[in-house]
């Protein structure tokens, strides 16, 4: 699969860039510069992660330029999600600690119910 790249530069403060799949002759990218607005698309930053958005399968990063960046999580390097046997561990136990905590509170199943019984009975006397 070949592909042409076209720039267009006629004017000065403006270039544009589209690059052309040969076999389909469809546009595969597009992008354009400007002079009076530096290009921030496809450098690298050291950010700091702000937000998590797992339905959005991306993470919102500030990188200091007073916008958050959209970093999609097929970006990240696999690397990155590895976690070591020790963390994995202290992971496993907290989560064991926090189902056992909310299973140890018998009060809440007999206050549910309680509160149901009453509604129900106010119901049938109606």
């Amino acid at each position: 699969m070949s592909k042409k790249i076209y720039v267009d530069a006629v004017h000065p403060e403006e270039t544009r860039v589209v690059v052309v799949d040969s076999a389909t002759n469809r546009v595969s990218d597009f992008d354009v510069g400007t002079t009076t607005k530096p290009q921030i698309k496809g450098n690298i930053y050291l950010a700091k992660v702000i937000r998590v958005e797992p339905s959005l399968q991306a993470a919102f990063v500030d990188y200091g330029t007073g916008k958050n960046g959209f970093l999609p999580f097929s970006e990240i390097h696999p690397d990155y999600y590895q976690v070591s046997p020790e963390q994995k561990k202290k992971l496993l136990e907290l989560a064991h600690a926090n189902i056992v905590d909310d299973d140890d509170d018998p009060d809440d199943e007999n206050d549910e119910v309680a509160e149901y019984d009453d509604h129900s009975a106010g119901e049938d006397n109606k």
